[in-house]
C-alpha cells in the first residue's frame, strides 16, 4: 500500500539547497499529500525558499518568534502535526530536521501507529535519529545528485564524495542481523535482512558508504556468500546472503 505522507519541514534548520532530491526521495516511500515549511518568513535568511517553494507545492506557514532565544517553529510544527494525525488523512509522516526537539513528536507519531521518517543532516543528534522508522542524510542525496550531473555532462567537475567507512560495527550488524532470520543452512533473504537492519539501525543506508544497493556494500565486504535463487512467482531473481567464516567477523563469540 502506498502511503500519503504528510511532509513538515524546518525551515530554520534546512538548506534549501537540498529541496529538489529531498522531494524525490521521499516520492520513493509514498505520495506527499500534505507539504508545508515552518519559519519567519520576514526573516531574509528564508528568501531562498521562497522559488523553490512554489516549483515543489509546498506551503509555507509563517510563525513570528515571540522571544528571543526560543523556537516558536518547532512548536507550530509539532501542534501543526498532531492535527495532521487525528484528521486520519495521512498514514505517514516525513519530518524534516536536524533538531532533536522532534524527538518526541516522532516517538508520539510512531505509537499512533505512523510510518515516521526524517531527514537531516549528518549533525542530527541520536535520539531524533532512532525516534524514526528511516532518517536520511541529506548530504547524500546531494551528493547523488552532483555526481549524476557530472556523469551527463562531462564539463562539469566531478564532486568530491565524504563517505563513511565500513567499520567492524557495521559488519556485525549485517553479520547479526544475517544470523537473526538465517535457515539451518545459514542463508538470509537479503530483503529481510535489509529490513532488520533498518529496525536495529534507522540512519543505515548503503548509499551512506558510496553503495547505491545493500548488495554491492556486502560484497565489498567480502566477508558473505551471496546467491541468486529463480523465484516462480516474480521475474527477477531473489537474492540470499550467508556468513562466509564465522572466525573472520566479530560477531564470534567468546
Amino acid at each position: 500500500m502506498d502511503l500519503n505522507l504528510a511532509v513538515l519541514i524546518d525551515g530554520d534548520n534546512i538548506p534549501s539547497a537540498y529541496v529538489k532530491e529531498m522531494m524525490e526521495e521521499i516520492a520513493k516511500y509514498g505520495n506527499p499529500t500534505i507539504k508545508r515549511i515552518y519559519g519567519d518568513w520576514t526573516k531574509p535568511t528564508l528568501s531562498k525558499w521562497k522559488n523553490l517553494l512554489l516549483e515543489n507545492a509546498i506551503t509555507p506557514i509563517q510563525q513570528y518568534g515571540y522571544t528571543q532565544g526560543k523556537n516558536a517553529t518547532d512548536s507550530a510544527m509539532i501542534i501543526d502535526a498532531m492535527d495532521i494525525l487525528y484528521s486520519e488523512k495521512v498514514n505517514g509522516f516525513c519530518l524534516v530536521s536536524s533538531d532533536s526537539d522532534f524527538t518526541r513528536l516522532a516517538t508520539r507519531l510512531r505509537e499512533a501507529g505512523m510510518k515516521v521518517f526524517g531527514i537531516g543532516e549528518k549533525k542530527t543528534p541520536e535520539p531524533f535519529i532512532v525516534a524514526c522508522d528511516k532518517f536520511i542524510y541529506i548530504e547524500i542525496l546531494k551528493n547523488q545528485d552532483e555526481e549524476h550531473d557530472s556523469d551527463v555532462n562531462k564539463s562539469v567537475p566531478p564532486v568530491k564524495m565524504s563517505y563513511d567507512k565500513i567499520t567492524p560495527k557495521v559488519i556485525k550488524l549485517i553479520s547479526t542481523s544475517i544470523s537473526d532470520l538465517a535457515d539451518e543452512d545459514g542463508w538470509a533473504f537479503l530483503g529481510d535482512v535489509g529490513a532488520l537492519i533498518q529496525k536495529k539501525q534507522p540512519n543505515f543506508d548503503s548509499r551512506n558508504y558510496g553503495f547505491e544497493k545493500l548488495t554491492p556494500l556486502i560484497h565489498s565486504t567480502k566477508l558473505f556468500e551471496i546467491e541468486q535463487r529463480e523465484s516462480p512467482r516474480a521475474k527477477f531473481k531473489l537474492i540470499y546472503v550467508r556468513i562466509k567464516e564465522k572466525r573472520n567477523l566479530h560477531t564470534k563469540r567468546q
